[in-house]
């Protein structure tokens, strides 16, 4: 799978998806797609990465409490 590294725009090939659907990893480790040659594994942090079409990362791929509802009252509740 290929996504989009914000702050250069490169296209970055996933190496591990199993890493990029588990919410409690902040990163993920990719290869950018970018020059002739191919490019060393690096480490992505998860926030910087978007499809190539522009859209984010699903909230349940980025954070582990993605099912929390925050009222404006500082109350936590958990939605079903």
């Amino acid at each position: 799978m290929f996504l989009e590294y914000q702050p250069t725009c490169e296209l970055i090939e996933v190496m591990r998806i199993e890493d990029l659907f588990d919410p409690c990893l902040p990163e993920i480790m990719g290869r950018s797609h970018a020059g002739e040659e191919m490019q060393d594994p690096c480490i992505y942090p998860k926030a910087d990465l978007r499809f190539p079409s522009g859209e984010p990362l699903p909230l349940c791929w980025i954070d582990p409490d993605y099912r929390i509802v925050r009222s404006p009252g500082n109350a936590v509740a958990r939605s079903r």
